[in-house]
């Protein structure tokens, strides 16, 4: 069996301070995009991981490994799978693939095995895994508070498109929110995100952009703000850092824009994506 795992990007991130238990509470608005790994699981007598990644772990640091092992360990099944994971997204980008390989892995051992678990309780394990699971396994844009585990769908009414630009170094996730707590971060208004996706007011996508992880990350990787200026030259209407970087993502409606961008970034040796939210209801 072989499923999608998509990628995401945070069109607002507001860390709003630490719960009592260390982590920190957050606004979120995060929206998948049509950019995907791609996950096989074949039955097997034991777990193994193959990638098409040789810098990736295979054992139980890799999150499909360890979700497989949650789901034996909460169901009581021994049964183990082959897994084939050809990997698209880049790791250390803010982008989530580690997160969504772990989320794909969760939904089709559930169909494979006839586990029959409910939103919920995926969204239980999967936080155990990673806070971005939970996002993962809705893969629906959303709005998602605490620290990861409340998510509240809604439907986006505005298209547009994005290019996805990541440096040569990645951001340590732990790194970011080590600083931040150090400062004074920006406190984006993700309601007011919310509100232009929903109801198509791109202007309102652009004034709302907004990353509390952005500014802090961008001392731990100074290359983020070499990569903003490039975009922001190119004439996109809004850009930012995706998560805790270091991708940074430009927005725009215009393909000439895009394409213009998409070509010569490339050719300067980034990372570079061209692509699309997935688009629910519309």
């Amino acid at each position: 069996m072989k499923e999608r795992a998509y990628a995401k990007i945070n069109l607002c991130l507001d860390v709003k301070g630490r719960t009592e238990d260390g982590y920190h509470e957050l606004s979120m608005i995060m929206v998948p995009l049509d950019f995907y790994d791609v996950l096989e699981l074949v039955p097997a007598e034991e777990i193994t991981m193959r990638t098409n990644r040789g810098y990736l772990p295979v054992n139980e640091k890799n999150t499909v490994v360890k979700a497989i092992h949650l789901l034996q360990e909460r169901y009581g099944f021994r049964n183990g799978f082959a897994c084939h994971l050809t990997k698209h997204i880049p790791t250390q980008a803010g982008l989530g693939g580690g997160s969504a390989d772990a989320a794909a892995a969760i939904r089709m051992i559930d169909r494979m095995m006839g586990l029959h678990m409910t939103a919920e309780e995926m969204i239980a394990l999967g936080r155990e895994v990673g806070s971005d699971v939970p996002f993962c396994i809705v893969n629906r844009p959303a709005l998602v508070e605490g620290t990861g585990e409340m998510i509240t769908p809604f439907v986006n009414r505005c298209r547009f498109d994005i290019l996805l630009v990541k440096p040569g170094r990645g951001v340590s996730t732990a790194a970011a929110f080590q600083a931040v707590d150090a400062g004074e971060p920006v406190h984006p208004d993700c309601a007011a995100m919310q509100r232009a996706l929903e109801e198509d007011d791109y202007p309102g996508v652009i004034r709302s952009l907004g990353n509390s992880l952005e500014a802090v990350s961008e001392e731990l990787v100074s290359e983020i703000g070499t990569v903003k200026k490039k975009i922001m030259d190119f004439g996109f209407d809004g850009v930012l850092m995706s998560g805790s970087g270091s991708t940074v993502f430009g927005i725009t409606r215009d393909r000439e824009t895009l394409n213009n961008a998409r070509n010569a970034l490339r050719a300067q040796g980034y990372f570079v994506r061209s692509t699309h939210i997935l688009n629910n209801g519309i």
